[in-house]
């Protein structure tokens, strides 16, 4: 069975693991500290917060700009339930927005439909790899979470995401671009959000008592991911270049389903390589697989639809979910099984 994704990993990785693990020094220390130095300036920001995972860093983003009780978080539908659980653990309410049909980024204009005097943040995840309408949303006036997750390296305008929110963050999850196994980190420009959110990290042995949370990276993890980090600019161009060829050669059926969309002033990453079946999403899904190619359908469920909230206020978001396949896209994915991928889709569509 040919994989829908997989981590990159490489005698590098286990080399630097290994010396780590050697040292004895495996909890938080001098590596995590490199990794988070390393990284906020390869995103083009002042500090970083390394964590043990994405949500954890949403968590303590969400903390640190005081979103409590009685506050209200807007994010989109169609996105993994990390958002949702990171607003839930601070106690603020969740409150959800349609997506745009081309992109499966948040809607804009829905956002503009759901402000209220409670909205205290927004989370804008850019989603697959390809950036959200950042700009636009932050004339809106309301503090900005970049959720990088899925898009580390793409850039809006020449911009690198990640450098327009208040803070952003990231995940290192098995999947993600680059990875740790687990891990996340937040980034910001303000010293002040900066200290708060290591404050709120270091949780042993302080002057005073407040809730504080174990939310620390090990140097195992970080000396993994540095090695990735290195990499990880060959890391984008394969994926680039796997989707372009999946574009050349599958652009002949562009009537039964559609590819992604290139636009201007967004550089598209490929972290998925996302195709629009027209409602036939778990027909695909089942065909790929039994010729042998493990692909993601439905890529999410709708947040709307855990809550019990009417599919008829979430259109774009609703038909995402019948129609969108994510096809395997991975650096390590060979020339030879990129081709068996297409000839699969061919023979769905042909058959």
């Amino acid at each position: 069975m040919l994989h829908h994704s997989k981590p990159t990993i490489t005698e590098e990785d286990i080399n630097a693991v290994s010396k780590v693990l050697a040292s004895g020094e495996v909890a938080s220390g001098r590596i995590v500290e490199k990794f988070e130095n390393k990284f906020s300036k390869y995103i083009g920001i002042k500090y970083g917060v390394a964590t043990s995972s994405g949500t954890d860093a949403l968590h303590l983003a969400l903390l640190t700009l005081g979103i409590g009780h009685g506050a209200e978080v807007i994010i989109p539908s169609y996105v993994c339930t990390s958002l949702l659980n990171a607003i839930n653990y601070t106690g603020a309410m969740p409150c959800l927005c349609d997506i745009n049909q081309d992109d499966f980024n948040i809607n804009i204009s829905d956002i503009e439909n759901r402000i209220t005097r409670r909205t205290k943040a927004i989370i804008l995840p850019h989603m697959f790899g390809c950036p959200c309408d950042i700009e636009k949303a932050i004339d809106l006036g309301i503090p900005i979470i970049e959720d990088c997750a899925q898009a580390l390296g793409a850039r809006y305008n020449g911009k690198m995401v990640g450098s327009f929110g208040v803070i952003s963050v990231f995940s290192f999850y098995a999947t993600k671009l680059i990875t740790t196994g687990y891990g996340g980190m937040a980034v910001t420009n303000s010293e002040k959000l900066y200290n708060k959110m290591k404050d709120l990290r270091e949780y042993d042995n302080r002057k005073n008592y407040i809730i504080r949370y174990n939310y620390k990276m090990s140097d195992i993890q970080a000396s993994m991911v540095l090695t990735q980090l290195r990499r990880f600019p060959a890391f984008i161009a394969r994926r680039k270049e796997i989707a372009e060829f999946y574009t050349k050669n599958l652009l002949w059926y562009n009537n039964n389903f559609e590819f992604p969309k290139s636009k201007r002033g967004k550089e598209h990453i490929f972290y998925r390589y996302i195709i629009k079946t027209h409602g036939r999403a778990k027909e695909f899904f089942k065909c790929l697989y039994k010729m042998g190619i493990e692909s993601k359908s439905p890529v999410y469920k709708p947040l709307h639809q855990y809550l019990g909230l009417s599919n008829n206020k979430f259109p774009n978001t609703t038909e995402a979910m019948k129609s969108a396949v994510s096809l395997p896209i991975y650096p390590s994915l060979s020339n030879k099984e990129v081709k068996m991928v297409i000839e699969a889709v061919k023979r769905m569509v042909l058959k």
